[in-house]
This record gives C-alpha cells, structure tokens and sequence, in this order.
C-alpha cells in the first residue's frame, strides 16, 4: 500500500505546478470534475490497488498476477510525467492507453487467485477509463 502512496505522491508533485498556469489554459472536455476531487478519489483508488496486492501476495504463488500490477503501477506512476510534466496531452494518451490493458490483465490475472482482489481494482479501471476519455478530449481539444 506504501508503494502506491508513493506513486500517488509523486504524480501530485509532478501536476502541482501545471496545475497552476499550464492545465488551466486548456480547454476542458465535457464532464471534467473540479481539480479537489482528484486527490481524495487516487488516493482512494490507490489505497485499494495495495490491498488488492496484499490479498494476492497472502495467498502466496500469484507471481505472474503481481507482476502484471506492478507494471501497471510503473506505468500509472509515469502517466503524470507523460501529461503534467511535459505538458503533453498526447503523450498522455500514448502512456494511458497501455495502461488501460495492463489493469485489465492484472484483473484477469486476480480473479482466479482472490476474487475480491480483482473486484477491488474494478473502481480503478472505471476512473482510468473515465481519466483516458478526459485524456483523449483534453488532447482533441487543444491540437496545435
């Protein structure tokens, strides 16, 4: 749980300054929520993708699944840098979309092995899929 802390962490410290002069500059897409609501829903999503973890890791042999999340946690640490910290809105897009597929794998590979540890990242993958649509309209939105 400390590990996805840590990523949620860094990514607010990456989107701290663009969210002061670069991310307000853009044209939002329909139905973006107002910035305070980011950091209490991560930091929830986050505390959930550890127990999931955890849950697997107690039954012991789920190597491959935990595998397929900490890639999926590498790559949800590095979406910020990608968005924020270069100010990329595509390269965003280019970072999310395969992180899309690895939280599913990583479902697939928990449900078998902890059904309640697949349940628990169900929240995650509906805000990353609702972070990808919001992803995609920020990128349409402002092509240079």
């Amino acid at each position: 749980m400390v590990l996805c802390l840590l990523v949620g962490a860094s990514g607010g410290a990456l989107t701290a300054n663009a969210l002061l002069f670069w991310y307000p500059s853009l044209l939002p897409p329909p139905g973006t929520p107002p910035n305070w609501l980011f950091a209490p829903v991560w930091t929830t999503l986050y505390i959930m993708m550890g127990v999931a973890a955890w849950l697997i890791w107690l039954r012991g042999g789920g190597y491959r699944a935990l595998r397929y999340w900490g890639w999926q946690l590498a790559v949800n640490a590095i979406w910020p840098a990608a968005f924020f910290g270069f100010r990329s809105t595509g390269l965003g897009l280019a970072v999310i979309l395969p992180m899309l597929g690895l939280i599913v794998l990583t479902i697939r590979a928990f449900h078998p092995r902890h059904r309640l540890a697949a349940w628990l990242l169900l929240p995650y993958l509906a805000w990353s899929c609702y972070a990808t649509y919001l992803n995609a309209g920020f990128w349409w939105l402002n092509r240079t």
